[in-house]
């Protein structure tokens, strides 16, 4: 596995996997595919050149462009619409044509190199409703699961890969789901090896933040550059919980998985933080509050949208026992990493996020 290819390469978890392998790996040859369709790619672009990284302009929509990849022996697919609010009261076809159709297009083309496949599924697979009714209680500052609960795949340490899979899941959700499915099917039909990381919010430096995706970062900027923020659905109070997985330890899994490729049989992994790793946007305010020194406006919206959900949490006790891999940051040295970088960089990001 010395030949990779990441699709989506110039976005913030595809550029971060490439710069972080290439450090960890030996002789690596990386080239990193990405359409620069998402506001602040192209600043991915300087950061890859200085790490030797080679960079082909392609959008996975269009399967003509593959033919301008070198040959390559793995292929990361991390190209993909993120929003969970994408295609919600308008046409999907944005998310669905490259989370869906550009996976078929990734597939293939890994396919005629006879490539291994990596895919970088969502935690936003698992039913909405399902995951709203796990048994939780209400904590001064966050939502908690608590130790008895009725699915199977559920308990206090979060939800693993046997949680039930029937109900709705989003667009976004049902893109990916809908891809795990063929990549199984590549697995079985033509003896690709293929391994899915079904991933928590992935988060550290070089993320561009909004609301709806890469919300850690947002909030943080938000505090430093001094906007308005809101707390949205249940109930105004920011108790929803989510864990937090800093890219580099994604990237020393997907190191340990590579040394094991010949045998991805199209195994699922969920891959995040888990609870010692997961904090509600209240307790996010507060992190970002003390690191910032300033605080914001923060307004509260009680009603909870459509996809929103409560409480996630990885329970990542398959890959750890599969690959002895542990995340090595903590929800100190994300938020540190994340803050270090905003002032570092800040002329250059305030006027983007």
């Amino acid at each position: 596995m010395q030949r990779l290819v990441i699709t989506g390469g110039a976005g913030f978890v595809g550029s971060n996997l490439a710069v972080h392998l290439q450090e960890l790996g030996t002789g690596l040859q990386i080239t990193c595919a990405d359409s620069l369709k998402r506001r602040g790619s192209e600043l991915a672009l300087p950061r890859l050149s200085r790490h030797g990284i080679a960079f082909c302009h392609l959008d996975v929509r269009c399967p003509e462009d593959f033919e301008r990849l070198p040959a390559f022996d793995l292929l990361i697919d991390c190209a993909a619409e993120p929003s969970v609010h994408a295609g919600i009261g308008e046409s999907p076809l944005h998310v669905l044509s490259p989370n869906l159709i550009g996976t078929i297009h990734c597939l293939e083309a890994a396919r005629k190199q006879n490539a291994a496949f990596l895919f970088l599924s969502s935690s936003r697979v698992y039913p909405i409703t399902a995951v709203n009714q796990l048994d939780f209680i209400e904590a001064e500052s966050r939502f908690s699961l608590t130790g008895q609960q009725k699915l199977s795949g559920s308990s206090a340490a979060g939800i693993n890969e046997d949680f039930p899979l029937t109900g709705a899941r989003s667009l976004y959700g049902a893109t990916k789901l809908a891809a795990e499915l063929l990549i199984q099917e590549y697995v079985y039909s033509h003896g690709m090896r293929a391994v899915i990381n079904r991933c928590g919010i992935l988060t550290g430096p070089w993320q561009m933040g909004k609301v709806d995706q890469g919300v850690v970062t947002y909030w943080m900027s938000r505090h430093l550059f001094q906007r308005e923020l809101l707390y949205l659905g249940y109930g105004g109070t920011g108790k929803q919980v989510r864990d937090l997985l800093h890219v580099s330890d994604l990237a020393a899994l997907i190191v340990k998985q590579m040394q094991h490729v010949a045998g991805w049989d199209g195994q699922i992994f969920n891959v995040g933080g888990g609870l010692c790793c997961s904090l509600s946007l209240k307790e996010l305010t507060e992190h970002c509050q003390r690191r910032t020194g300033q605080q914001v406006p923060i307004s509260a919206v009680p009603e909870t949208a459509a996809t929103d959900i409560r409480i996630y949490l990885s329970d990542c006790s398959r890959v750890q026992t599969v690959y002895d891999w542990r995340p090595a940051h903590t929800v100190d040295t994300i938020l540190d990493d994340i803050y270090s970088w905003l002032v570092e960089h800040r002329a250059l990001l305030e006027p983007m996020l």
